[in-house]
């Protein structure tokens, strides 16, 4: 039997077994003083600035900083793209079947507009617009792709996407190789218009982010799952109540999957941490049911009596007071230790969920006594201790961040595939967690959960940079020094892109530090 299941029955049932869907779980509302451990069981089935352009100063300083444009380089830009939808739009009705599309020209200076009757490019350039020849119309490219959109379930795995791109005059099928972009194509029909492939090493996923408070599913096996709430965001993943799951159970999220549970413990504690996949984001925030999120600053603990709030999956965002500490709770001969009492309610299915005072995580949710129909009560793990036995980072607003060094380009973990002694590297930054790096104060870099180090912890030029289960020792220690040196004190090394190549996918060593572009990072 789970642990949870007996720690339930020796109780009052509070986690229904259904039919319906998690979103749908329900359950008995619980009476007597004793705590309830609330997990749900079911089936399975910036300001504006003052330039003129509306742009915040933080918008402004991203532009430049990712677009590579000084100032005044942006300004003409932003010139040439505000008039540009008026003359797109112009062009497309006045050159009817000639109209072969329209795109900025690369350098931002003016709207190219592509006919397929040379005799009409004096009405691009009445426009303002720059006319370019081409061989097919726009309508011809649309139609090409709707035939692919026609056949998409003829894709694969192996294509990514496909598009209509002006600029080339020509549909796009990204894919991993050329058989199986030229097998789709072939599949689909197309003939009469160019269709040009290109090699996509990564394939797109939808992304998503962890927050607290939001709900998340455990998959206990048998056809059921049971239905949590998320506590806070750290490095790699999320820390929840022990009771939700066990060790090597695999959780779920916006009906996909989300990770696995590395740890956990229950009873005397009631603590776990969950490990997502690259499709997950860890984000600092927590869900206040009504629209928005609070933001995590940090991790400090609050006195009793004070304020704190809770989210959870249930019930949404319920606010009290602390009453006690270091509570003893009988769950019916399961015994926790150390926890935290308060006044906020709780409901089935809100265990895990994020307990903050101000923009302070203070723990996550264990059981209740009562519900929030009948002036309920809650206790609630304190996160601190939870962090600290599994040397875990929080994440909060102020420590997360990508690493952004060569070419503008962000430390990545290949695949967003955190195995031990993966080699890091270089990849255009894209927002993922797999570029999430938090800069701990125990002199780790950390990210998806594990830590960045140098392979056999060498000393010698070309050693690997890779990600490795955190362990504490001198290889897994770097400074990010006033200068841009991501530095290995132990071997007095930097951080460096091998070769100097800034082709996506190039590999991280450390090499004696040079000054060079190729050994200079930054938050970014």
């Amino acid at each position: 039997m789970r642990r949870a299941q007996s720690a339930l029955a020796a109780l009052v049932l509070v986690g229904g077994v259904a039919t319906a869907t998690p979103a749908a779980a329900e359950a008995a509302s619980a009476g007597g003083s004793a705590p309830a451990v609330q997990k749900a069981i079911t089936d399975a089935s910036g300001s504006t600035g003052t330039d003129g352009t509306g742009l915040s100063t933080g918008m402004r300083a991203a532009l430049q900083r990712d677009l590579g444009l000084s100032w005044p380089a942006l300004r003409a830009r932003l010139d040439t793209e505000a008039v540009a939808p008026i003359q797109e739009r112009r062009l497309r009705t006045e050159l009817g079947a000639a109209f072969g599309g329209a795109w900025l020209a690369g350098d931002g200076s003016a709207l190219v507009v592509g006919i397929t009757d040379p005799a009409r490019a004096g009405a691009v350039r009445a426009a303002g617009a720059q006319p370019q020849v081409v061989e097919h119309s726009a309508a011809d490219l649309d139609a090409t792709k709707a035939a692919l959109d026609r056949h998409a379930r003829a894709a694969g795995t192996a294509i990514q996407s496909w598009y209509v791109d002006p600029a080339t005059n020509s549909v796009v099928v990204q894919a991993s190789g050329r058989s199986a972009a030229d097998a789709f194509i072939k599949a689909s029909g197309v003939t009469g218009v160019r269709v040009a492939m290109q090699t996509a090493a990564r394939a797109y996923r939808p992304v998503y982010d962890i927050r607290g408070g939001d709900e998340f599913n455990v998959d206990i096996g048998g056809g059921y799952v049971a239905i949590c709430s998320v506590g806070f965001a750290v490095s790699g993943g999320f820390v929840t109540a022990g009771h939700c799951g066990t060790a090597g159970e695999v959780t779920y999220g916006s009906g996909v999957s989300q990770g696995t549970v590395r740890a956990s413990v229950f009873p005397n504690n009631d603590w776990a941490w969950v490990q997502t996949n690259s499709s997950w984001n860890s984000r600092p925030l927590v869900n206040n049911y009504s629209g928005g999120t609070v933001s995590v600053a940090g991790s400090q603990e609050a006195a009793v009596g004070s304020s704190i709030c809770r989210s959870g999956r249930t019930t949404g965002w319920r606010c009290g007071t602390i009453q006690a500490k270091n509570v003893t709770v009988n769950y019916s001969g399961q015994y926790v230790y150390g926890l935290t009492s308060t006044s906020a309610c709780a409901g089935p299915g809100d265990s895990g969920g994020s307990f903050i005072s101000g923009a302070q995580a203070q723990g996550v949710t264990s059981g209740a006594g009562g519900d929030c129909s009948a002036g309920g009560t809650t206790v609630f793990q304190p996160v601190n201790p939870i962090l600290n036995t599994y040397k875990l980072a929080l994440i909060t607003n102020g420590n997360t961040n990508r690493i952004v060094g060569y070419a503008g380009k962000c430390i990545d973990v290949p695949s967003g595939n955190p195995a031990d002694g993966t080699q890091l590297q270089l990849w255009t930054c894209n927002g993922t967690g797999a570029q999430d790096w938090t800069f701990v104060s125990d002199g780790t870099v950390r990210g998806m959960g594990m830590c960045m180090d140098v392979a056999w912890g060498s000393t010698a030029d070309g050693a690997s940079v890779q990600i490795a289960n955190c362990s504490g020792n001198p290889a897994q220690q770097f400074v990010l020094s006033a200068a841009g040196d991501l530095v290995n004190p132990q071997a007095n090394k930097c951080v460096d892109v091998t070769g100097a190549n800034s082709a996506d996918g190039t590999k991280l060593i450390t090499w004696t530090c040079t000054g060079g572009a190729n050994q200079k990072w930054s938050r970014g």
